[in-house]
């Protein structure tokens, strides 16, 4: 699968994959079950969690953002802006709460479901072209 820079690999797409899932069974859980966000705008002083969250937030939505722009092939880009949207709509989430973005939590259970399938035809392309190389 040449049109990859970073899952170039069948090792590489299965651990992409298994973070996207982790991260899509954690957004589930907080569309479902989890407190509302009451938003960074709207306290006095947010907590400390609160401001750990956000820059875990920034963090990865930065990272994600830098793979997206350095990576090469259509499936590749996809995922990773898939990852990105999620993570920045989670960002948003705990900035304005969910009174101001309630449709956060689908979002990023959205874009997490769609990057889980991609991810998928990632590792299944990655072990078709192990299985072809073998047969040879």
């Amino acid at each position: 699968m040449n049109g990859f820079a970073i899952l170039n690999s069948r090792k590489r797409g299965i651990i992409a994959l298994i973070h996207s899932v982790a991260f899509l069974i954690l957004a589930t859980w907080q569309m479902v079950g989890g407190t509302p966000a009451r938003g960074m705008l709207g306290e006095i002083h947010p907590s400390v969690g609160t401001d750990i969250v956000c820059g875990i937030y920034v963090v990865v939505s930065s990272i994600l953002l830098w793979l997206f722009a350095i990576s090469r092939g259509w499936m590749e880009r996809a995922y990773f802006l898939l990852c990105t949207v999620s993570a920045s709509s989670g960002l948003l989430r705990t900035i304005l709460g969910d009174q101001s973005f309630f449709s956060a939590r689908y979002i990023r259970v959205v874009m997490l479901t769609a990057a889980v399938v991609v991810g998928m035809a990632i590792v299944r392309g990655h072990s078709q072209m192990v299985e072809s190389k073998s047969e040879v």
